[in-house]
């Protein structure tokens, strides 16, 4: 690894340290519910790393950041430490999903040389998912049971119109056929909010982005797309 890019590795894992740091500042003094502390460091993570592509030249710095954190987060569940991430009473993998599929978008837009791969899971993930949860607390509306987990209508239709308003903003100057931008927003729009919905134990880190990938890649096949 050339010295540059070791040098912007490191500086990126401080942003990141800086940012649990802020939610630990936040839950600890200013006693801010360790739900929203979480939603700000899953939104906080989603838009630094928006800026990976810029500053990153191979994937394999990617990697390395999302392994470090990947045990960072493992090793703080076991010893009980970043208590503004890890102080739900629920059983979650979340934490420790959100830096591997970081990784997992990053490589797929390198194979595909296609920004749409990696910007658009990224941005569905860190903003659609808080929204859902956020306003699905805030006005529990429709409440509905997937095996465990309850889940209410008013997150889900958030969930699936800021989708639908993020994809389309993202697909039109990205694609020039009218039908495939229509196929994208809605498929997209639709899929994960199924794989929001169905999704337990923060699992939906993982599908949701994966949910986004498996449907772009269905339009390249269908339109022929290099």
């Amino acid at each position: 690894m050339e010295r540059l890019e070791l040098i912007r590795t490191l500086a990126y894992a401080g942003f990141f340290l800086i940012l649990f740091g802020i939610a630990e500042l936040l839950y600890h003094c200013g006693k801010v519910q360790v739900e929203i502390t979480r939603k700000i460091v899953h939104l906080g993570t989603g838009l630094i790393t928006l800026s990976l592509p810029l500053f990153l030249e191979t994937h394999w710095s990617v990697l390395i950041l999302a392994v470090s954190f990947v045990v960072v987060l493992g090793i703080s569940k076991k010893l009980d430490l970043l208590k503004s991430i890890n102080s739900i009473d629920r059983f979650s993998r979340g934490s420790v999903l959100y830096p591997i599929i970081i990784y997992v978008t990053y490589w797929t837009f390198t194979l595909f040389d296609d920004v749409l791969f990696f910007y658009l899971p990224i941005l569905i993930l860190a903003i659609c998912d808080p929204i859902a949860a956020l306003t699905g607390k805030r006005w529990p509306l429709g409440k509905y049971t997937i095996w465990n987990e309850t889940k209410t209508i008013m997150g889900s239709g958030c969930f699936f119109l800021s989708c639908f308003v993020l994809t389309l903003i993202f697909a039109i100057p990205l694609r020039d056929n009218w039908i495939e931008i229509a196929m994208i927003t809605l498929f997209i729009s639709l899929f994960t909010t199924l794989a929001e919905a169905f999704s337990q134990k923060g699992w939906d880190n993982l599908f949701i982005p994966l949910t986004v990938t498996a449907t772009l890649l269905a339009s390249q096949y269908l339109f022929h797309l290099s």
